[in-house]
């Protein structure tokens, strides 16, 4: 069978219908598939979700199992405490973990680099990674990728409101900022390191600073001193105003969304632009909720998945990490009633067939259309700035008087 699907691959490069990196890598990649079939792959993941929750443990699970005989374990773990386990493992010489694929990015990824717990380069054995776009993965909040991260989804920073009851929303952070006083107790952001919370005070600092272009070129700390400033004014000029007057915030972004569903706040904020969406359909949200960026600007940013240093299931973990990049997985994740989230493909690499069904793929009313997040969409800031907004906010806005 092996030689077979080799002999296949090797007439699709030859007639220019398949574009792998290599023919050799293709057959690793059968010889990968064969390895893992009847194995378990453990993939440790962010579960705060239980609409991705419920796509991984049904579609995803049933899918491998049914295409490559691998049952798929999901393990909820936070990214930070994953690597920090994994660095446990490296210290101590562990040359077999118990992780096999993480889904991770950002500062976890560049803690996870910096201190050699990634296996790889793994991209160029992966025959889905050739309908990606090299450019739009180059770097994960800044930090360069090098083939040691897979893309696996996009999401981009939204607003969202019930329309029936905040007919004409803020349209930027200064008018958010006046929305906020004259709304007092009826808006929050969820407690940083949350993700959504620091997104939030990342693009308020982008707003607040003369926006996001200043800061691409990597963390100087001359800079940041000049700047950050502006930020805890801001926040702290908020804070009187907030739900329960600043004195707590909600724990996680799944807090504030019951918060919203309760109408104790009227704006809420998601990383995620058809989560509004999904919960309409969820029927968790009233059909009037809506979705808005600012005009200061949204930013955006890439997912992936990676295998540890000393995972046990190395195979496993890669065949289960080129099924999520394949067109009919990231179809699936794309539509709002399984999850919603954007594909990490280039659409222009599909066959037409599968490009039509994205194109005409329904995101719900409560989706802005693409376009205008395409518009709005501004790059997350390297991540030695999210570290450092991240520990000055408890110092100079939590524990402020």
């Amino acid at each position: 069978m092996q030689c077979v699907f080799r002999l296949i691959m090797a007439v699709l490069v030859l007639a220019g219908t398949w574009n792998p990196v290599s023919a050799a890598d293709a057959s690793q990649f059968a010889d990968m598939a064969q390895q893992a079939r009847g194995t378990e792959v453990k993939w440790f993941m962010w579960g705060g979700s239980t609409t991705i929750n419920s796509w991984v443990d049904s579609y995803v699970a049933s899918m491998v199992k049914e295409k490559f005989d691998i049952t798929l374990k999901r393990v909820p773990a936070d990214a930070s405490v994953f690597v920090n386990k994994l660095l446990t493992e490296k210290q101590a010489g562990s040359s077999r973990g118990s992780m096999d694929l993480l889904w991770i990015n950002g500062e976890n990824f560049k803690n996870a680099m910096e201190n050699g717990l990634l296996h790889g380069p793994v991209t160029d054995f992966l025959p889905n990674f050739n309908l990606v776009d090299l450019a739009s993965v180059e770097f994960d909040f800044g930090y360069p990728v090098q083939g040691y991260e897979v893309p696996y989804g996009r999401a981009q920073f939204v607003f969202e409101y019930d329309s029936a009851k905040v007919p004409n929303p803020p349209k930027t952070f200064a008018e958010l900022k006046e929305w906020v006083k004259m709304n007092p107790g009826k808006f929050s952001y969820p407690k940083p390191p949350d993700f959504t919370g620091s997104a939030f005070i990342r693009q308020v600092f982008y707003a607040v600073t003369g926006g996001h272009s200043q800061y691409m070129a990597g963390f100087e700390s001359a800079l940041y001193a000049s700047k950050s400033g502006k930020i805890w004014e801001y926040l702290n000029g908020l804070k009187p105003y907030l739900w329960q007057e600043g004195k707590n915030y909600p724990k996680d972004i799944a807090a504030l969304d019951t918060l919203f569903e309760r109408g104790e706040v009227l704006i809420n904020m998601s990383y995620h632009q058809a989560s509004a969406q999904s919960k309409i359909l969820q029927g968790r949200y009233k059909k009037s909720v809506r979705t808005f960026v600012m005009d200061d600007g949204s930013i955006y940013n890439t997912h992936f998945t990676a295998v540890p240093f000393n995972a046990p299931n190395k195979a496993g973990a890669m065949v289960v990490a080129n099924f999520l990049l394949s067109p009919e997985a990231q179809l699936s994740k794309n539509n709002p009633t399984n999850w919603g989230d954007f594909t990490a493909l280039d659409l222009s690499r599909l066959s037409t067939g599968d490009r039509e069904k994205f194109q005409t793929l329904d995101l719900g009313a409560a989706t802005l259309p693409l376009a205008d997040l395409a518009k709005a969409a501004v790059p997350e800031i390297p991540s030695d700035y999210l570290e450092h907004l991240e520990k000055d906010w408890e110092k100079l806005v939590l524990q402020a008087k």
